[in-house]
């Protein structure tokens, strides 16, 4: 694998299946990453900038815009589902494997514009970075900002996350909380001298049950919330009453809430309950309204759909940069054993993505 050559001007879901074909689960990127560098560092008009197993290539036309367009080349563990196979599902072609949806198909796409369009209408950043499926900290798309800023610059940016083809814009932020009310031991057999720890989380549950999801419009698509019981623990023997319990929460808000908002609307809820913000990610507004996202969509002539998990569009919202996640695949698809996307979707994404960079071509 690693003397790897891909082939950037041949059929694109030929070079998905050759991305597919070098494993790269988060952590052990380094193959890929030089296959793609060594391919894009061929064709002149774009300069190539390595950071760790990340990979940047960017033209440099002097344009008054300028356009990021990103994926991760990174995957979930295998699992039994290398290398790719060529199938025919319902009378389509699909490719099958280890990150064909989630987001190898969408990476293919990328380079092969990258090597084709050397002309367009504005300048790109080609973004292609590692170890997004892991850990925050860890975020290679996170790295590149810190350490290659005067990279990361753009009026807009696509992440090319699988939305089956269609445009999804922006996402919902995340938030994850943990409530734990405290009891007192006691022998079950006399549970009147305790106090039940797991008993008193039935006002948490009653919380949730009654909880109806927020659909709130921004920037003219409706996001709907969602707040879930994630996970739950207590007790220490089948014949002591607990002392201790906790349950945690992940609520997935609006990205018209910040987190501090996020923050203060849970405790309205849980007001009788102390509660632990564990983890949070601020949303992205989609930005339907700026030029770019207007001309996008008019390009790619794909429907336009909120986006309800949080995606790394976050990242650039939070640097003032409107984002769309439009990509092949079905989400719900990502990381499962039968892993696969239709050829079809491939094809639409790069004909998509064409128009709106080349659109004279």
């Amino acid at each position: 694998m690693a003397s790897m050559k891909l082939n950037l001007s041949g059929d694109v879901a030929e070079l998905t299946r050759e991305l597919v074909d070098i494993e790269s689960v988060s952590g052990n990127e380094g193959q890929i990453a030089d296959a793609i560098e060594q391919a894009l560092a061929s064709y002149p008009h774009l300069s190539i900038t390595r950071d760790g197993n990340a990979v940047v290539a960017k033209t440099n036309l002097g344009l008054a815009k300028q356009v990021i367009i990103a994926g991760h080349i990174d995957t979930v563990p295998v699992a039994d589902n290398l290398p790719s196979k060529l199938m025919s599902f319902e009378r389509e072609q699909v490719i099958w494997g280890r990150g064909t949806v989630d987001m190898k198909a969408g990476v293919a796409v990328m380079l092969k514009l990258a090597a084709e369009i050397t002309k367009p209408v504005m300048d790109v950043v080609w973004v292609f970075y590692d170890q997004e499926e892991i850990e925050a900290t860890k975020n290679g798309l996170g790295r590149l900002v810190r350490n290659h800023p005067e990279l990361i610059k753009g009026s807009f940016a696509i992440l090319c996350e699988p939305t089956a083809a269609t445009v999804e814009g922006g996402c919902n932020g995340t938030m994850r909380v943990e409530i734990a009310p405290a009891g007192i031991k006691a022998h079950s057999a006399r549970p009147w001298m305790g106090s039940n720890a797991i008993h008193k989380l039935g006002g948490v549950l009653n919380v949730l049950n009654a909880y109806m999801p927020e659909e709130i419009e921004v920037d003219g698509l409706v996001f709907r919330e969602s707040l879930s019981a994630v996970s739950v623990s207590g007790g220490i023997a089948s014949n002591v009453i607990p002392d201790q319990a906790l349950i945690t929460l992940n609520y997935r808000f609006a990205p018209s809430r910040s987190v501090a908002d996020a923050t203060n609307h849970l405790k309205t809820m849980f007001q009788d309950f102390e509660l632990n913000v564990v983890d949070s990610a601020a949303g992205a507004r989609p930005g339907m309204n700026s030029p770019e996202a207007k001309a996008f969509v008019e390009a790619v002539s794909a429907p336009v759909n909120p986006k309800y998990g949080w995606t790394d569009v976050a990242r650039f919202s939070e640097m003032g940069i409107p984002s769309v996640n439009y990509g092949p695949g079905d989400p719900n698809k990502a990381h499962a054993d039968d892993e696969n996307v239709p050829a079809s979707q491939i094809y639409a994404c790069e004909a998509g993505l064409r128009k709106f960079l080349a659109p004279n071509l």
